[in-house]
């Protein structure tokens, strides 16, 4: 079956349809390529969720036989695929996959690493994506994208915002809207100081205007454009989803937050302008993104759905 994928991916040929399996092949490693790391449920929930549970297996098994991809054994017996090197060298060249450059996962030792993280993450994007399918809404499984790097002045040591994610939402009803949103994914392993300093990072990244320079290196004269402006139309809202700890824990964190994006003079410049809220994932799971689950970190709103913050 490799060879199917293959040779469409290398000839980009339109002229038949490819049959469903096939399809759903490409999606498969197409998705992993971007996930790095993804479990049987997750794939499932993704690429067949109008199919039984174990339909997924029937695309699954030939890329595992045809040495595209292979998995790590998660506690409870729960596997998570991950793409072989002649997996990435399949998906290189794909449209779909453009611009991405992942560090790549290389053993199952490693998988289980960083597991954690990485499946949190996926965990949250299925929440979106099964809320979506509902509502009717434009959001498919490629559209959220793990680990967007953005570079900022070389200041206090830090000089990039790296966000765990960025997803990109249209709604369809009651009227067509699109929806960008930065995601940071909190497992309550870091300090909740250092998770609200994230908000500095973002705020610095939203006021970061570069140097323009000409082609000798110099600085030029042409009309200096905000860094995020060359990148996005409207910047994106960002969202926190946490986890991990109990729900007092997260809802202290979520407070911490809110302290920053109203007492950090800089970061409130920016939440006066671009949407913020917070959420626990295990709502988001049980209520739907939509449901009033998140909590807006500035002023004393009461909670809303994501697309209202």
């Amino acid at each position: 079956m490799s060879t199917t994928v293959d040779h469409a991916a290398a000839t980009g040929s339109t002229d038949s349809q490819p049959a469903s399996g096939d399809s759903q092949a490409h999606q498969v490693l197409a998705l992993i390529a971007q996930h790095r790391l993804l479990t049987t449920t997750q794939l499932h929930r993704m690429v067949t969720p109008h199919l039984p549970p174990r339909k997924i297996h029937k695309v699954l098994v030939p890329l595992r036989e045809d040495g595209l991809i292979t998995h790590a054994t998660l506690p409870g017996r729960l596997q998570a695929h991950f793409l072989t090197p002649a997996g990435h060298q399949t998906v290189a060249e794909w449209p779909e996959l453009r611009g991405r450059n992942p560090t790549p996962i290389h053993s199952p030792a490693a998988a289980l690493l960083r597991a954690g993280h990485i499946l949190t993450g996926a965990r949250a994007h299925v929440a979106f994506l099964t809320d979506a399918r509902t509502r009717g809404d434009e959001y498919q499984p490629l559209d959220w994208v793990p680990e967007i790097t953005h570079r900022l002045p070389d200041t206090a040591g830090e000089d990039r915002l790296v966000a765990d994610a960025v997803f990109h939402y249209t709604a369809t009803s009651p009227r067509r809207l699109q929806y960008r949103a930065f995601v940071e994914i909190d497992r309550a392993t870091m300090s909740s100081e250092r998770l609200a300093r994230k908000l500095i990072t973002y705020a610095r990244f939203h006021d970061y205007t570069p140097q323009p320079t000409s082609r000798r290196g110099t600085v030029g004269d042409q009309a200096a454009l905000l860094a995020w402006q060359r990148v996005y139309p409207r910047f994106p809202r960002i969202l926190f989803i946490l986890t991990g700890a109990h729900r007092t824990t997260l809802t202290n964190r979520i407070a911490d937050l809110h302290s920053m994006a109203t007492g950090h003079e800089l970061v409130a410049r920016m939440a006066a302008r671009v949407p913020l809220g917070a959420a626990i994932l295990e709502d988001l799971e049980t209520h739907g993104p939509q449901a009033p689950v998140w909590t807006p970190l500035t002023g004393a709103a009461k909670p809303r759905g994501w697309t209202e913050l």
